[in-house]
Formats: structure tokens, sequence, C-alpha cells
């Protein structure tokens, strides 16, 4: 199955560097591990040169994440063919059971397996829900923060209100402006025309402690927050919705007109993360190139067993209250009256303590939560030529949103400055359908980072903000400056979120650039609580030391919310030349 295969013929560059030699590695479950070792056997037995693996064509179905080492470093992986890395398991054996196809769901690693995505056919199937479309949401009516009760309409629980034993299965999904929360039912009470939910622990707790974001009640009701229901067998009565009864192993399924389900190919996800770097501060991870990798069918359990209280941009609430009576802050912030600390969603891949690590033509889909994310001691790397689609949360995630004993709204001052990821490039990937799972991710995130690019990328159909740079609320300088984000189209953003921009900023990040972008076709969901609480570009508190310029946006529909110094805006907007348009996104050859 592996062979070394040692090159004769070499281009000039790599006879300099003693040329190379190469491993290859067959589909199997350990079979990229193995390679990876006989690569590191090699060097220890004094093979010189560089290491290539070579993955054959196929798809290697992971029981546990591929780790890059420092004894890696250098290693090119290389895909020949159609190469997928799958966290998934095949499901198969269905049989009919009146309307619902039944198939009894296999333990993996011993375990049952718990499952919140199912693609059918490649196709992300819908986990059933009281709503098809989600136009049709139900608004609540009211809210108890100290009982920690949300009231919503009679109708909308009608079908479950009286199954007791299904409550515990039950979530209601909740919009909030900028974020959603997945709040597990724990009690339904009728109330003539309303219905008292209460919700498990902790999010319950936290979810009413926090004042931002809040469920939003008006005073004429009419743009109070929607919200959905799903996980409830007896929210089962669509074509293309699935229900897993986790106790007895079960998954359900109502196929499409066009679907057979004795030939369908139907996966769900069991690994949360396929493919990890992990170097130290002192032995990174570095100068590894991953080429023409497919990463796909990764899971995010943790809604289902402590909920999703998101603060911001997917980073969730751990601890969060109110501070009454505000307390000033210097330098202009505005008056603290929160404090809250956050812990930072699962990824597909994570990349830590790394140094020039590069992924290059690769492809990330059917994700349930973040695809790629670069976290901490970073320098250098690239994310080039790669293509994002069906992504549960955020596509491109760079940088530390602070460890999770940092208050979220101070300005982060690490004593190891290698800690931060700096001069990360970004360029010429395709992001499309991003944050259809947690409503609340991006397209690109990037928390406190320096020197980071983001060039000529193309995001489309994301359910918040395009792209999102900074953390903090404050304008006290910290680690972030020389940002650059430049000739970027970003379309069809806010597909379900507001309180938005194509690109959005928070915090001083000096010596940064937006410039020459395209920014067009905002979505107009009607279930937000503000329709015309959008923005085209977006400078967020404490923003400051960030020069905006020759941006293409169809009207000079812009926010400047509680900004600090130095932040210069020149030649925003549809007069804007038309080379702009023509020189956003995906460079020619993509």
């Amino acid at each position: 199955m592996y062979r070394y295969l040692f090159l004769m013929l070499m281009p000039l560059w790599a006879v300099a560097q003693n040329a190379a030699f190469t491993v290859t590695a067959e589909p199997g479950e350990y079979t990229i591990e193995q390679a990876l070792q006989k690569a590191r056997l090699a060097r220890l037995q004094g093979e010189k040169g560089t290491p290539v693996i070579e993955l054959q064509a196929g798809t290697y179905r992971l029981s546990q994440p591929v780790i890059l080492r420092p004894e890696d470093n250098g290693t090119r992986i290389v895909a020949l063919g159609d190469v997928r890395l799958s966290g998934g398991v095949a499901i198969d054996n269905w049989r009919k059971e009146g309307r619902l196809w039944v198939a009894d769901v296999p333990l993996w690693n011993g375990r049952p397996l718990e499952f919140r995505q199912l693609w059918v056919n490649g196709r992300k199937a819908i986990r059933a829900r009281d709503v098809a479309d989600f136009e049709q949401m139900h608004r609540i009516l009211s809210v108890d923060k100290s009982k920690e009760i949300i009231y919503v309409p009679r109708q909308a629980v009608a079908k479950i209100s009286n199954l007791k034993s299904q409550i515990s299965n039950l979530e209601l999904v909740l919009h909030e402006m900028w974020c959603i929360a997945n709040l597990r039912v724990k009690s339904i009470s009728v109330q003539g025309d309303s219905a008292a939910l209460t919700f498990h622990q902790p999010e319950s707790h936290v979810h009413f402690m926090h004042p931002w974001p809040s469920p939003m009640v008006t005073p004429d009701g009419k743009h109070n927050s929607a919200f959905y229901l799903t996980g409830a067998k007896e929210l089962l009565d669509e074509p293309g919705e699935w229900w897993l009864d986790a106790k007895e192993q079960k998954l359900y399924y109502i196929p499409l007109p066009d679907e057979d389900m004795l030939t369908a190919e139907v996966v769900a996800p069991a690994l949360e993360t396929l493919l990890m770097a992990e170097g130290t501060p002192d032995e990174p991870v570095k100068d590894i190139t991953l080429e023409g990798i497919t990463f796909e069918h990764s899971t995010w359990l943790r809604p289902g067993i402590k909920g999703h209280a998101p603060l911001q941009a997917g980073m969730y609430m751990i601890e969060a209250y109110k501070i009454r009576p505000q307390i000033s802050r210097p330098n202009g912030d505005h008056k603290l009256d929160n404090q809250g600390w956050v812990g930072r969603p699962g990824a597909a891949v994570i990349i830590n303590s790394a140094t020039n690590l590069r992924f290059e033509g690769c492809t990330f889909r059917h994700t349930a939560s973040t695809a790629l994310d670069y976290h901490r001691f970073i320098d250098g790397g690239a994310v080039d030529h790669c293509t994002f689609t069906d992504i549960g949360g955020t596509a491109i995630l760079a940088g530390s949103f602070g460890p999770e004993g940092h208050e979220a709204h101070l300005p982060y001052h690490p004593t190891d400055q290698r800690e931060i990821c700096t001069r990360l490039t970004i360029s010429n990937n395709r992001i499309d359908d991003a944050a259809n799972e947690d409503w609340g991710c991006l397209g690109i995130g990037a928390g406190f980072v320096r020197g980071i690019r983001i060039e000529h990328n193309t995001i489309s159909n994301v359910s918040y903000t395009g792209i999102s740079i900074g953390w903090g609320w404050n304008r006290q300088p910290c680690v972030m400056a020389d940002n650059v984000i430049r000739r970027n189209y970003i379309h069809h953003y806010a597909r379900h979120m507001y309180d938005t921009a194509g690109i959005y900023t928070l915090g001083a990040q000096p010596d940064s650039f937006i410039e020459e972008n395209v920014v067009d076709s905002i979505c107009s969901p009607s279930y937000v609580h503000d329709p015309e609480h959008w923005f085209y570009l977006y400078t967020d508190e404490g923003s400051s030391g960030i020069t905006v310029r020759r941006n293409w946006t169809p009207s000079e529909k812009y926010l400047q919310n509680a900004v600090g110094p130095g932040n210069v805006w020149e030649d925003n907007g549809p007069q804007v030349s038309d080379s702009i348009k023509q020189n956003a996104g995906l460079q020619a050859g993509f």
C-alpha cells in the first residue's frame, strides 16, 4: 500500500533543496497517519529532502483527526484526483414504514451516534422543524427574564404541547438581530392563547442573564423576535426532512420525489475535527502545504448538549450578565453595561502554533460549524484558491477572540505576542452558502489579528456578515494593526440576520485598509427585528485607525457607530470607477 518513489528528475529548486521523496497513501481509516509516520521515520533514518505525501483518489473515512506535527515540517500533502477526508458515517438498509423511511443508526467507535445534520445524495437534508419556509416563522409574544420564560402563540406548539415525553428533544431556535440562540425546551405550559416555554441549563441561565443580543419585543408586537421549533418527531411532516430517535438509534426520513432510499447515499457526521495542526510556540508546525483535498462531513454537538447562546460571530457565551448602573470607561468608549466570557465553536480543520501552513485549491463542504480555523500562535500561511460551500458556521476563522478567561470587552495584550495570528493571507477563495446552521456566523471572521490580508475573495449567500474583522468593542490600541481587506466581492449576504454589513469592523486597528471592495445585493428577510438596520460598510464600536476608500456600493448606506479616532473615509459609493467592479472578487484562472 505504501512505497517510496525517489524522483529521478526534479525541478532545479527541488534539487537545491536536496530533492524530494514521496510516500503514497490509499483510502483507508489511518492511511494518511501511517504515511506521515513513514515520512517521519525516513527522516530519522537519514533521508534527505522534502517529503511529499501523495493521496490516491477516494474517500478517507476518519475516526480521529489527522494531526500535523513539527516532525512533519516542510511536507507537501497532495491529492491525486478526487480525495475526500470525511468525518461521516454511511447509513443504509432503509425500509419503508408508511410515509416514512427508517434506518438503524450504527454505533460509531463503540458508542451511540448522535448528529444534528444529515446529507442525502450530497444535499443537506432538513432537520424536522415546524415551518418549511422561514418566512412563515412565528414571533414570540413576551419574555420574563426573571423566571426564564418565553411566551409564544399557542398555535406554534399545537403539535407538541401535550407530548411531555418529547419535550427533551425539542429546541427553540430564536432570532435575535445578529445572533440566533438554540434553547432546549424543558417544559411547555399552555395558558389561553399563549404557551410558556422554559429551557434546560446551562443555556437558560446564560441566555436570560445577558443583555445583548436579546429576545426582541416591540410595543405593537409586529417586529418581535421570530423563532422556529425543531427536534421533535411530530414536526416531521415535509419531504426532505429527517428526525433522529437518539434513544432507539433509529433515523426517520421523508424522501423527496426524486429520491430512492434503496440506492441513496446518506451520510451523518460523526467526527468534529478532521485535521489539526498542533505545534508549540517554540516549535511550530512549519512550511506545510495541503493541495487539492476535500474536507467534508464534520459534526458539532454542543448546541444539543449545552444549548447555544452566542455573543457575536458564533462565539458562544460561557458567562454573561448586566451591569447596573453602567460604568464609565476611559478613552470615550461606551459605558460598560455588561460583562461576558466566550467560547469558540468547533471546526472541521484547526490550526494552532503554525508558521507558513498553506491550503491551496482545497474544498471545504458539509460542515456543522466552522470549516477552517487558524487560531493561536499563527505566523504567515495562506488559504488560496479554495472553495467553501454548505458551511454550518463561519467558512474561514482567523485569530483569537480572547481566551475563555478574557472578558470580551477588554483590549487583548497577551504577554507572548506570538500568540496573535499575524501575516495570514486569505485570497481568491469562493465562499457560498455559509452560516446555514448558526445564522450569526460569517463568510470570513477575524478577531485579534495583525497584518492579515483578505483579498480577491467572492462571498455569497451568507446568513449574516460577509467579512468581519476585529474584536473588543473599545478604541484602546491592542494587538490589532496593519490589516488589509481589498478587492473582495460580497453579495447576497444577510440572508437571515440584520445589524449587519458586507464588511464590518470592531476595535482599534491602526494602519488598516478596507479598499476597492464591491458590496452588493443584500437580502431582505421579512422576519428581522429592524428591517432598516443594515449596511454595506459598518465600522462599529471602537473602530479606529482604519482607512475606508474606493469601495463600490449601490448607495452610501454606511454606519460609523461609536468609533474611535483616525478613521478615513474616501470616495466610496456608486460613483467609484468601473475598474473597481471589474477587479474585485476572484482573479482570472480560479
